[in-house]
């Protein structure tokens, strides 16, 4: 039976849905403001954890999320993607539903844990392994610094035997006035029993904030991936290479 990452292999493509630049972790965001909020955004493409799912190609994006005065907040977002077309299957979106709970601890230190499920809705060849991926997350912040972990309670995003694959990541954001904002990050991914595709992320990005919920987003993002481990074989596309992306997006 031809397992789905059999035909990674052989398309050269794997997923995983990051600054406000193409990445769920803006969705993972609760709103502050408002309980009910909405986001929108077009990027250059999508990077999540420092790997194109569109291929170098443009990014449609959006989500919705209700946050309670508790500290208990949900929400969706979603996303057009390519990699799993480009391994056979039909699915060309990415919708991830999510909630948890976010604390302070005083006003530098605050937590939050949650849920993620990464839904792919589509048809699949016989074999394939699901790429639907459910994670558990915590993280902890203190001023500008965020240290965050997920792991994953099941197969992540198609990897055969990869359940309990974990990664960690670590980021820092710096007001620099005038509307513009600093991003730093760097991420390791472990999938696990699958170790030519662990690898660790790097970014940096800058923020331009015009208020009235519009921003531009531009950052510089690479990776330490093995030599042949995302690449796209038909077009040697690779996908972990270092990219710049931008984008611009609008919150509601």
């Amino acid at each position: 039976m031809r397992k789905l990452t059999q035909m990674l292999l052989i398309a050269g493509v794997v997923s995983a849905p990051s600054l406000m630049v193409s990445t769920s972790a803006m969705a993972e965001e609760a709103a502050a403001a408002s309980p009910i909020s909405a986001n929108v955004m077009l990027a250059s493409e999508y990077v999540y954890r420092g790997i194109s799912q569109t291929r170098e190609k443009l990014a449609l994006q959006g989500g919705f999320d209700y946050a309670h005065s508790s500290g208990l907040y949900v929400g969706t977002w979603g996303s057009n993607i390519n990699w799993l077309q480009d391994a056979g299957a039909s699915s060309s979106l990415e919708l991830d539903i999510y909630g948890g709970y976010k604390g302070k601890i005083n006003d530098d230190f605050s937590y939050d844990v949650g849920y993620l499920r990464y839904e792919y809705p589509g048809s699949y060849p016989a074999g394939f392994v699901s790429p639907n991926t459910d994670e558990l997350y915590v993280s902890g912040s203190y001023k500008m610094f965020t240290l965050k972990y997920s792991h994953s309670l099941s197969n992540l995003f198609g990897f055969a035997n990869s359940k309990n694959s974990n990664y960690i990541d670590a980021s820092a954001n710096f007001d620099l006035g005038n509307g513009f904002g600093l991003g730093l990050h760097a991420g390791h991914q472990k999938v696990s029993n699958n170790s030519d595709y662990s690898y660790t992320d790097y970014k940096i990005g800058l923020t331009k904030d015009f208020g009235g919920g519009l921003s531009v987003s531009g950052a510089y993002i690479d990776t330490n991936a093995k030599e042949g481990a995302y690449v796209y074989a038909p077009s040697n596309t690779k996908l972990s290479d270092s990219r710049f992306v931008l984008s611009v997006s609008k919150a509601f």
